[in-house]
């Protein structure tokens, strides 16, 4: 039985025509099968308003399927790229309905000494966490969590190999074995970095152990330094145990990897930017992981420190050259 939404849809569609040229015109794929051909006035989180013509209809953004807008490809329209996707026009939802699609990419690392959380990029079961995470250990365990129709469930896979390490970006890349062989849901990876002071964000990890935690929050600056590289600060609650998460935007894209709070500083949290993630994956060959040797993957150690101006005496050759 067709639900009140389509059935006033189709009989607007029938009988109004609007100036615009379907060439002009959003296609909108609702949930039932409906099919919507219009402008697009005004997108936000929860709804859209649609222009059929001489009339503006409302319609739910949880009822929305896809979108065929006119610059562009479907909504969620996915491209591979290396070993993660990206994703164009995808609409902007609520945390509750993205976590719903997403959450099951999103698993928890553990290791001897503690545990730590991460996402997977590719079917295959390559996935994200942070180098800390996993530094100086060789026995990985990841737990995923799988929605069924009636029940929930979570899986302990304990075929984990570490591919690659960056400690200097604090990246890891691990690969899980999927005991039946099936593909594991993934994440997007933002494309081209759009980020903005204000903008919402949400995290989900394993706080202090606490599984499937989900935590909002806006990001406070996009550009906050440390040591030569820079970082999303958000005031998202970042706790022990969220290290490696995703932190996402509002349409569901993996914008940062938290990696680190301030203690006692509240709402002074940190997301290791998207593009040093893709830039990684993309070199990871560049930090291939040595099982013989924990620890591989090179740390650049801070200089010594100089006590005076001027070149240093092994270089003074007394021609006041020296150092250049």
């Amino acid at each position: 039985m067709r639900s009140s939404l389509a059935i006033l849809v189709a009989a607007l569609a029938a009988t109004l025509t609007g100036p615009a040229s379907a060439d002009d015109k959003d296609t909108i794929l609702l949930d039932d099968g409906t099919t919507l051909t219009a402008v697009i006035l005004k997108e936000t989180r929860e709804n859209l308003w649609l222009d059929l013509g001489f009339t503006v209809i409302e319609v739910p953004r949880a009822r929305v399927a896809s979108i065929q807008r006119v610059e562009g490809g479907p909504a969620g329209e996915s491209m591979e790229r290396d070993l993660f996707r990206t994703a164009t026009n995808l609409p902007e939802r609520a945390p509750k309905e993205l976590s719903r699609r997403f959450g099951e990419a999103v698993i928890m690392v553990s290791t001897p000494s503690g545990l730590g959380s991460g996402f997977i990029i590719h079917p295959d079961g390559y996935a994200i966490t942070n180098a800390h995470v996993v530094q100086g250990e060789t026995k990985i365990k990841c737990t995923v969590y799988r929605q069924g129709e009636l029940d929930f469930h979570k899986v302990v896979i304990e075929d984990v190999e570490i591919i690659a390490v960056n400690h200097h970006v604090d990246l890891a890349l691990v690969k899980m074995t999927e005991p039946d062989g099936k593909p594991f849901p993934t994440v997007y990876m933002q494309a081209d970095e759009d980020l903005a002071a204000g903008q919402d964000v949400f995290a989900i990890g394993s706080p202090l152990g606490l599984e499937r935690t989900l935590s909002r929050g806006v990001i406070s600056t996009t550009q906050r330094d440390f040591e030569g590289l820079t970082y999303i600060q958000t005031d998202t609650q970042i706790n022990p145990g969220n290290s490696g998460g995703p932190l996402f935007n509002d349409r569901g894209e993996v914008i940062g990897v938290t990696n680190m709070g301030i203690p006692l500083g509240e709402g002074l949290n940190f997301a290791i930017p998207a593009r040093y993630v893709r830039d990684f994956i993309e070199n990871r060959d560049a930090f291939a992981y040595d099982k013989d040797n924990p620890n591989s993957g090179y740390i650049y150690h801070a200089p010594p420190e100089r006590s005076a101006f001027g070149p240093p005496p092994m270089l003074d050759d007394a021609s006041g050259e020296g150092g250049r």
